[in-house]
């Protein structure tokens, strides 16, 4: 049950209502932020005293791997994650084990003890979503939703190569309130459905075999779908050739096929009444950008590619990115991308394993070390904070590791401390290869980003990219009563000290969760209710009944019934929809 709540005399960091390290207090009643509480709900209400302390929205991953088969696989291929990292089981508390690749208890705790209470599985395969959906609703303490892997599947490379755009936007609403699930996720368009055959594609005019669609028509088809629609969030686009050098080049080129497509702003979309502009600015979000921005033409000559990729986002509007950091140590890759797993298979020698999932897409797991003594993942280090700190508008980023890809999100407070002290990157260039300051730019960057900064990269920005800025990533009344305090005085911050930056990220003073204390200087408080998002679109029922019998007459080809293909509400925890209304 939902506390009334006083927290007095904290420095507010709040981007979306603007509040920049403002003293003041925050008042939360039944779960919600309120701008003041009664006398009466004072003299009753749970009092928290932030002085000298640092209050943020709580946290937000827009990008995450945290539930479904191939997350499953990744917690099977690393035994040594378990034994090495366990937790044991308290009177409130599930034990849990792993590392790179936690349990689904322990994904949940850990992001709570780090302020975190939103957070969204990045690749859902619709045949697998029931799975997803089952792991998701048991990670406690945090909500959750899911972007549905679409950028292979066979109805839309159809639809889409036979120029039936309408019928595409169909398939795509009726898929999203199918498998309960909530964005548009594209992964290595036309190339993951060659590697069925053992192919991939080269170029963004490369047309894939059996369809004969290529990257750049399926880009362009998802990202036009997406604003048809009016979908909550931006088309989620990992781009072609993902990890090989000089795959820069491509993804700048790929980033230009949405330019014209505007986020459609005008469709009747069911928000909370709040002061802020829920609806999100861009048409593209570009995934783990560091991966997606390699240079040079082969690994001898192999250097950081962000500039070109950093410079067009810098004078465009319609893109927004997430990092993608490596901050070095144990990793587990996993994506949809089979080729490129397969390649650093290829590089590696490592375990790894594949999956083909019949017509709709595929992924690859395998274990991974990112060492400070090698040349490329030096590089890969510079790369990610480059972009966190080259971009000039801190609103068109995101940061992440693409958990567990570049690392787990255990390490985002070694990211803000990076991110906050130059004296923290010359440390770590010191211990690094000399190819992380040869080849990159990271080392002429004497930017260091504030306390303000860091809310929008982990808090206003991915809620307001994702289109939940209305209840997450904002204090302004209405909002969800998400609250992270921190032990930092701002007006005594010194990130020379970062050392105390990371301690104090890490273990946040409180975490309150729509109005309720979860967890306290790291240990878990409550199991709060969660909720699971998803996109609940409705569309003319002349278009979708159409649609309907063509996917029928194909569904010959799965290996499941027509009937139980379906995701039951069932299988999330308190399913929350957005409700989009767009009857064209």
């Amino acid at each position: 049950m939902a506390q009334t709540i006083e927290i007095k005399n904290g420095y507010v960091f709040d981007p979306l209502n603007e509040i920049d390290g403002e003293k003041m207090d925050i008042f939360i009643r039944d779960g919600k932020v309120v701008s003041e509480l009664f006398e009466s709900e004072i003299r009753n209400a749970k009092s928290i005293d932030a002085k000298g302390m640092t209050v943020m929205p709580g946290g937000v991953d827009s990008h995450s791997h945290i539930a479904g088969a191939k997350v499953n696989v990744g917690r099977i291929m690393r035994p040594e994650d378990s034994y090495k990292w366990a937790r044991g089981k308290t009177a409130l508390t599930h034990s849990g084990s792993g590392y790179t690749v936690p349990s689904v208890y322990l994904e949940g705790y850990e992001y709570s003890q780090m302020g975190y209470t939103t957070v969204f599985e990045a690749a859902v395969p619709p045949l697998e979503a029931r799975h997803t959906h089952e792991e998701m609703r048991s990670i406690p303490m945090i909500d959750t939703g899911g972007y549905l892997v679409l950028g292979n599947n066979w109805f839309i490379m159809r639809y889409l190569r036979d120029g039936d755009i309408e019928r595409a936007a169909n398939y795509v609403a009726w898929m999203m309130k199918t498998h309960k699930t909530y964005g548009i996720k594209c992964v290595n368009p036309a190339g993951v459905e060659n590697w069925g055959w053992a192919r991939n594609v080269g170029s963004l005019d490369e047309a894939n075999i059996h369809f004969d669609i290529s990257p750049r028509e399926i880009i362009h088809g998802l990202c036009e779908i997406n604003e048809l629609l009016g979908m909550p969030m931006s088309m989620h686009l990992h781009c072609n050739n993902l990890g090989q050098p000089g795959c820069c080049d491509i993804t700048r080129e790929s980033l230009a096929i949405p330019n014209k497509i505007k986020a459609n702003q005008n469709l009747d979309v069911e928000w909370a009444e709040t002061k802020i502009d829920s609806k999100r600015m861009q048409s593209v979000y570009l995934t783990h950008a560091q991966f997606n921005s390699f240079g040079g033409t082969s690994w001898g000559d192999f250097e950081s590619g962000t500039k070109d990729i950093i410079d067009y986002v810098n004078k465009t509007d319609f893109i927004v990115m997430d990092s993608g950091c490596v901050p070095f140590g144990e990793a587990t890759v996993m994506t949809g991308d089979g080729p490129a797993i397969h390649n650093l298979y290829a590089l590696t020698g490592n375990k790894w394993s594949n999956t083909d999932i019949e017509m709709e897409c595929g992924s690859g797991v395998i274990p991974f070390t990112y060492l400070k003594a090698n040349p490329i993942h030096s590089v890969q280090w510079a790369m990610g904070l480059e972009l966190l700190l080259m971009v000039e508008d801190v609103w068109k980023s995101i940061m992440t590791t693409d958990h567990p890809n570049g690392g787990t999100f255990l390490k985002y407070p070694q990211i803000i401390a990076w991110l906050m002290s130059q004296e923290a990157r010359e440390k770590t260039f010191g211990e690094c290869h000399a190819w992380a300051r040869d080849r990159s730019d990271l080392g002429g960057v004497d930017r260091e980003l504030s306390l303000y900064d860091i809310a929008i990269l982990t808090r206003a920005n991915p809620a307001r990219t994702v289109g939940i800025s209305h209840r997450k990533g904002s204090l302004g009344i209405g909002a969800d009563g998400d609250v992270t305090i921190y032990n930092i005085d701002p007006t005594k911050l010194n990130t020379r000290n970062y050392e105390q930056v990371i301690s104090n990220f890490e273990q946040a003073e409180y975490t309150i969760k729509d109005g309720q204390v979860v967890s306290q200087q790291g240990e878990i408080k409550m199991i709060p209710e969660k909720r699971t998002y998803y996109s609940d679109i409705t569309v003319k029922d002349e278009g979708e009944k159409e649609m309907l019998l063509d996917v029928k007459e194909w569904f010959k080809y799965y290996t499941v019934g027509f009937a139980n293909y379906p995701t039951p509400e069932k299988y999330l925890m308190n399913p929350t929809p957005i409700k989009v209304n767009n009857e064209r």
